[in-house]
């Protein structure tokens, strides 16, 4: 006879059960945050910063990041069973339960507070809390499921990588860091909502008010459009205040014009395929203009 759904993991192997903890801390997620403070580590510093510290940084990021994103499993399982996207989660599917999510949760984040206050400095211990509290609570609880701006309004938690990068190294918090969150925080709309257009009937499904749900997809492309042209000029406030020079402003320019040729004809033209590869290449606009800053700052060209 079949076990029950949420019984499964009781008499799973215990190398299929530990993939579904690390499914949890949704990695391929985490792997673009953690680059961005990385960057921001490596940005904060005149010299090369310190190996070990950064490596104590990165852990303890990531360990908040991973708890998170437990929660975030936790609070809308329900919503991801409904999902094709997100119906194979370990939580979706039964095979954790809630409890055993949240003392994986606590534990996590338990480690990471503790690494990032002994280890780093208190500082980051707190801005990497807040970001948990804020995406965990404010964005998972309070904003997604009432308003189709929760992207918008939440999108700060998800910008703050740089930020808690770079108090790890100097432990400060000074306007450079809080630009490249800008240019993170007025990134997110249109990546997501680019996810959001190809995945409208998971989200009907789901009953939350994303934007192409509640104003339909015309204005959504619109958002998109208007939000890659304010992203290009965010991304050029480094190269302006004399952050970065002319390698990284080169760079800049030549992803944003990537970006907006995707935004314009995504606008033009609807279709699914189209939508798929404005999303992707959001990613890899985002990781290629993080890298930017750093080969141009290592190349002579920053101030």
């Amino acid at each position: 006879m079949r076990a029950p759904a949420n019984l499964a993991g009781l008499s799973s192997p215990a190398p299929h059960i530990a993939r579904q903890y690390w499914r949890l801390t949704k990695p391929r997620v985490t792997q673009l945050a953690l680059f961005c403070a990385v960057i921001g580590m490596f940005l904060s510093v005149s010299e090369l910063p310190p190996l070990a510290r950064v490596v104590e940084a990165t852990v303890g990021i990531w360990l908040l990041a991973g708890a998170a994103f437990a929660v975030n499993s936790v609070i809308e399982r329900h919503i991801d069973a409904k999902m094709a996207r997100t119906r194979m989660r370990p939580l979706a599917r039964g095979e954790i339960s809630p409890l055993q999510a949240i003392i994986f949760s606590g534990l996590l984040g338990g480690a990471g507070m503790w690494i990032l206050y002994m280890l780093v400095n208190p500082l980051t211990m707190w801005l990497t809390f807040a970001t948990f509290v804020g995406y965990a609570v404010v964005y998972t609880v309070l904003l997604k499921p009432q308003t189709p701006q929760n992207i918008v309004i939440g999108g700060m938690s998800g910008a703050m990588p740089p930020v808690l990068g770079w108090a790890a190294m100097t432990g400060d918090a000074p306007a450079q860091a809080w630009l490249l969150a800008l240019i993170i925080f007025v990134w997110t709309p249109p990546h997501f909502w680019a996810l959001a257009l190809y995945r409208l009937d998971d989200y009907r499904n789901s009953g939350l008010p994303m934007l192409p749900v509640t104003h339909g997809r015309d204005l959504t492309r619109l958002h998109i459009l208007l939000y890659t042209i304010v992203l290009v000029a965010t991304s050029v406030l480094p190269f302006a205040i004399r952050m970065s020079g002319p390698l990284y402003l080169a760079g800049a320019l030549a992803l944003g014009a990537g970006f907006l040729a995707c935004a314009w004809r995504l606008y033009r033209s609807y279709s699914d395929k189209m939508a798929r590869g404005t999303f992707q290449y959001s990613i890899v606009y985002l990781a290629a203009l993080f890298a930017a800053l750093l080969i141009d700052k290592y190349a002579g060209g920053g101030a």
